[in-house]
């Protein structure tokens, strides 16, 4: 199955110069059809000098949605937006999956508006998988969806985010851990609480809470946590990465004796920083929407940009929204008693 993937050609800090280089990476590397939604004589521009590539086509967007324009609003007074186009295009069966480095917000709310929620799921949340010392994986939700939640949207995510790791990397039974400020069932603030309560009652292989400490110790495949603790921890490891791999660089270049130590490092360097690099995993996926839709980090070079098609097309041919679809049949749905219904959830 050859998989179809929009790609907002506008969207990110460094587009639409970087986003079209991943683009031409991904057509010529990961057998993909490609749109190119945006400004059309901007994509052309961009394409000028490369040859003809099969399988990439544009569609012209009049209108670009500002990263630092508010989500909602945006959505709605720019139906000829990148993103809105792009997702009109999956919601149509034309493409199948949307991938895009541009606001995080707006690409949320345009799919709710345009793809919808699979029944069932209250939140969507983003997810995003890391490798971890010992060279599995664990994929951490919610990173930025949600920043309030409530307990049974916690544990509707560890529910998918399960799903999501058996079907893409064959882990049977996956591991599910619960962040919180100590490993014993009693730490953590209200929330926490309640939904360590239910998980421990789930199917789920939970096993309790891990620290931040443990994140990437590989302690468990899936790490559930709400939107805004996620986004931070997110962006908390990007920081470190950064700083730290400035930091050998800086020691590195002090002596020849520490050039000589670098060059023997590097293939062992390399490995590490692939594992720490937002440009390696591309960007989240917005699991609980009908449709495959993925978030690539703002700064997104062409190689995340890359790395971002490739998730989407991975996620296409694992099926995970079938997936999705169907653990929500058995997810658990109820509220406590007198609890109104959030808009989103009726």
């Amino acid at each position: 199955m050859t998989a179809r993937i929009v790609l907002d050609a506008m969207g990110g800090d460094q587009a639409p110069g970087e986003v079209v280089a991943g683009a031409l990476m991904a057509a010529g590397g990961l057998g993909v059809e490609l749109i190119l939604v945006g400004k059309a004589e901007v994509i052309r521009e961009e394409l000028s000098g490369t040859r003809e590539v099969r399988g990439l086509r544009i569609v012209d967007a009049r209108d670009v949605i500002e990263m630092d324009e508010h989500a909602t609003d945006a959505i709605r007074s720019k139906p000829d937006s990148s993103i809105n186009v792009g997702l009109r295009l999956v919601k149509a069966g034309e493409a199948d999956a949307f991938v895009t480095a541009g606001n995080t917000g707006a690409t949320m709310a345009g799919a709710l508006l345009t793809l919808g929620r699979i029944r069932g799921i209250g939140r969507p949340a983003l997810a995003t998988v890391f490798q971890t010392g010992q060279g599995g994986q664990t994929i951490y939700l919610d990173v930025g969806a949600n920043a309030d939640c409530r307990p049974i949207h916690l544990v509707q995510f560890a529910y998918m985010g399960a799903a999501y790791i058996e079907r893409m990397f064959g882990i049977q039974r996956p591991r599910v851990a619960l962040l919180s400020i100590g490993e014993e069932a009693t730490k953590g603030n209200q929330l926490v609480l309640e939904v360590h309560e239910e998980l421990a009652k789930s199917r789920l292989n939970f096993i309790g809470n891990v620290e931040g400490k443990d994140l990437a110790r590989g302690a468990a495949e899936v790490i559930v946590m709400d939107g805004f603790t996620g986004n931070v921890v997110l962006k908390t490891v990007e920081g470190i990465a950064d700083l730290l791999f400035d930091e050998v660089r800086r020691a590195v270049e002090l002596t020849p004796w520490n050039r000589a130590a670098g060059l023997i490092l590097y293939s062992e360097l390399r490995k590490t920083k692939r594992r720490l690099d937002y440009a390696e995993y591309g960007g989240a996926q917005l699991l609980g929407v009908n449709g495959t839709t993925v978030i690539a980090h703002g700064r997104s070079n062409a190689r995340a940009i890359f790395n971002a098609i490739r998730a989407a097309r991975d996620g296409v041919q694992n099926g995970v929204v079938s997936v999705i679809e169907e653990i929500a049949r058995e997810v658990p749905a109820r509220r406590k008693a007198g609890e109104e219904a959030a808009p989103d959830e009726e």
